[in-house]
C-alpha cells in the first residue's frame, strides 16, 4: 500500500486553532522546530535535528522513547526547556503515561513537540491510494481492527497482544485531549507533510488516575447542588478524551445560541444523530433515581463551563438541583451567549424558589411542547 499523504492536507478546527506567535516567543528554539516542520519531510526531519543538535540550547532535547522508563536516559542531567519527540504517538504502547513522563522531565513552563498521523488522515491516504469499492474495503478492515476492535473491551486485549500498542488510530480530538491531561496547554497544532505536529506548553501536573476513556457511556465530572462533584452519566457522542478540551473550545471556538460551544467538532458522526433525538440523554435517568438531579433545572456544567458564569449566577447555579431538561428550551427563542443563558436559568430559579412544584409542572409543558411542535434539539 502506498502511503502517500495529500499535500495541504488539514482537518476542520485546525485554522482556528493554537498557533505559535514567533514574535512573543521567549524561547528561540521553538521557532527553529517550527521552521523545520514547515519546510522539512518527516522522514528526514529527524536525521536533521541529529545533525543540527549542536546549533540548539542545551536545554533542547531531541528523544526517541517507547516508553517513560527511557526518558530519562535520554534526556540526562539538563532540566529540558523543549523535548521534541520523534518518534510518533501512534507507535506508543502506553502514551498517556509517556506524555506524563514529558511533563515530570520538563522544567516549568517547558515545551513539547510531539506528532502523529491521525485516524481521518489514514482514510484519506488509503482512499486516494485505493479509489472505488477496494478502497472502502480496505478502510472498512483498518477501522474496524484499530479503532473498533483497538477499544471494545471484550476485544482489547487481542489487539495489544497481536500488535504490542504500536500503529494505533487516533483523531485530532484525542490527541488534543490527551495533551491536557497530561498537564499541556497545546499552543500550536498543525498538519505538514502527513503528519499532525502538536505543540504544548507545560502548565499544571498531569492526570494520573486511571479513567474509562472508551466505551459506549461516559461519566462526566459536573458541578451539582451545593457545589458538590457528580458523575454525570451519558451515551457517549463525542470522541475519546474531548471532555479534557472545554478549555481550549472555549479560547479558540467560543460559544453559541444555548450557550453550546460553536462548531463542535469533538462530537463525532453517530454522536450528531443521538443528540438529535435526545438518546444521549437518557442514561442521566441513573442520575435522577440516585437523587444528584431531577427532570427540569438547570443544566449541570463543567468546573470550566461554570467559571464563565458571573460570581452571583454561580452561586444561584448550584443553589438548586440540576434537571435533565435545562430553562432555555422552554423559552421560544434560544439564547445567545453566556450572558442570555444565565438570564435563563436566573429567570427559572427565581421562580422554582417561589413555587417548586408549580414552576417545574410549568416548564416541563412548555419544553414538551417546544420539542414536539418547534423541534428544539440537544446539540
Amino acid at each position: 500500500m502506498t502511503w502517500q499523504a495529500p499535500k495541504d492536507y488539514s482537518e476542520f478546527g485546525v485554522k482556528r486553532g493554537a498557533k505559535l506567535n514567533v514574535k512573543s516567543v521567549d524561547y528561540p528554539d521553538l521557532v527553529k522546530v517550527l521552521d523545520a516542520i514547515r519546510s522539512i519531510h518527516t522522514s528526514k526531519l529527524c536525521a536533521w535535528l541529529d545533525t543540527h543538535a549542536d546549533e540548539f540550547d542545551k536545554r533542547t532535547v531531541t528523544v526517541e522513547v517507547l516508553s517513560a522508563e527511557e526518558i530519562p536516559e535520554q534526556v540526562g542531567d539538563v532540566t529540558p526547556m523543549l523535548i521534541v519527540s520523534k518518534r510518533g504517538m501512534s507507535h506508543v504502547r502506553h502514551l498517556n503515561t509517556l506524555l506524563n513522563g514529558f511533563n515530570d522531565a520538563l522544567a516549568p513552563g517547558g515545551y513539547l513537540w510531539c506528532h502523529t498521523r491521525t485516524s481521518a488522515l489514514k482514510h484519506q491516504v488509503i482512499r486516494n491510494s485505493h479509489p472505488g469499492a477496494w478502497g472502502k474495503l480496505l478502510y472498512g478492515l483498518h477501522y474496524s481492527w484499530h479503532r473498533v476492535m483497538a477499544r471494545l473491551k471484550l476485544t482489547r486485549w487481542f489487539y495489544m497482544w497481536v500488535t504490542k500498542g504500536l500503529n494505533r488510530s487516533y483523531s485530532r480530538v484525542e490527541i488534543l485531549g490527551r495533551m491536557y491531561r497530561a498537564g499541556f496547554e497545546v499552543v500550536d497544532e498543525r498538519f505538514a507533510h502527513g503528519e499532525f505536529w502538536v505543540l504544548g506548553k507545560k502548565v499544571r501536573e498531569p492526570h494520573w488516575e486511571k479513567a474509562r476513556i472508551y466505551g459506549a457511556f461516559v461519566r462526566l465530572p459536573r458541578i451539582g447542588y451545593k457545589g458538590k462533584v457528580i458523575k454525570v452519566i451519558k451515551l457517549r457522542t463525542m470522541y475519546p478524551y474531548s471532555e479534557y478540551l472545554q478549555p481550549y473550545m472555549l479560547e479558540h471556538e467560543g460559544l453559541e445560541q444555548g450557550g453550546k460551544f460553536a462548531r463542535d467538532y469533538r462530537i463525532n458522526y453517530w454522536g450528531r444523530k443521538f443528540r438529535s433525538t435526545w438518546v444521549d440523554e437518557l442514561p442521566m435517568v441513573v442520575n435522577m433515581l440516585k437523587g444528584q438531579m431531577k427532570l427540569v433545572g438547570v443544566r449541570p456544567l463543567s468546573k470550566d463551563y461554570l467559571a464563565l458564569y458571573s460570581p452571583e449566577m454561580q452561586e444561584m447555579h448550584v443553589s438548586v438541583k440540576p434537571g435533565l431538561l435545562p430553562p432555555f428550551y422552554y423559552e421560544g427563542k434560544t439564547p445567545e451567549g453566556i450572558e442570555e443563558v444565565q438570564e435563563s436559568e436566573r429567570r427559572y430559579i427565581e421562580a422554582y424558589r417561589k413555587h417548586p412544584f408549580r414552576t417545574d409542572c410549568r416548564y416541563f409543558c412548555g419544553i414538551v411542547r417546544n420539542i414536539l411542535f418547534k423541534h428544539k434539539r440537544s446539540k
